[in-house]
């Protein structure tokens, strides 16, 4: 993608910078940096070895791995780390939606909800494919200057496609008065 492309955002056809998203992708999927962004905002992600795989506008995917730093006395991975990886699933999502916004946005979750179908005992991937949901929020609160409210849905699953985990973050997003 060249920096004079634009992608659009979902849903409504807004032009974006294509690229900013490209330098977010990039920092969200560089190991480096994105230790460094988990050492000072989220240093329990980086000890349970929390992985970026994939973000873009509608879809990101997280992965956790299976082992002694995020396993319970079940022989499983504790729900509390399975709620961060699913958690960032839906917030890399939410932060590019805010990064990419015309005016100052802030964001919060607001609401959650989780259900776990079976024990996760091998790298679980989360992945939430509504992206377009929280860039309208963030578009909403931005022309009408109320709150806006995204509901999204993340599946963690096991290598082999089982699935272990579903969960649906509230995400409230709210514009920021101009300094």
């Amino acid at each position: 993608m060249s920096r004079s492309e634009t992608i659009t955002m979902p849903p409504a056809g807004a032009a974006l910078d294509a690229g900013k998203l490209e330098r977010f992708r990039r920092r969200m999927r560089n190991p480096l940096l994105t230790a460094g962004f988990m050492l000072f905002k989220m240093p329990l992600g980086l000890f349970a070895g929390l992985r970026v795989r994939e973000v873009d506008t509608e879809r990101c995917e997280t992965s956790l791995p299976y082992g002694w730093r995020s396993t319970n006395p079940f022989r499983s991975i504790y729900f509390a780390a399975q709620s961060m990886a699913a958690e960032l699933s839906t917030g890399a999502m939410a932060m590019l939606a805010v990064e990419l916004a015309p005016a100052p946005v802030a964001m919060l979750i607001t609401g959650l909800e989780a259900s776990f179908t079976k024990k996760a005992t091998a790298r679980t991937t989360f992945t939430c494919e509504e992206g377009a949901k929280i860039f309208a929020a963030v578009r909403e609160t931005i022309e009408t200057g109320e709150p806006a409210t995204a509901r999204v849905e993340t599946v963690g699953r096991m290598p082999d496609g089982a699935e272990v985990s579903r969960f649906v973050f509230e995400w409230s997003f709210k514009k920021r008065a101009a300094r």
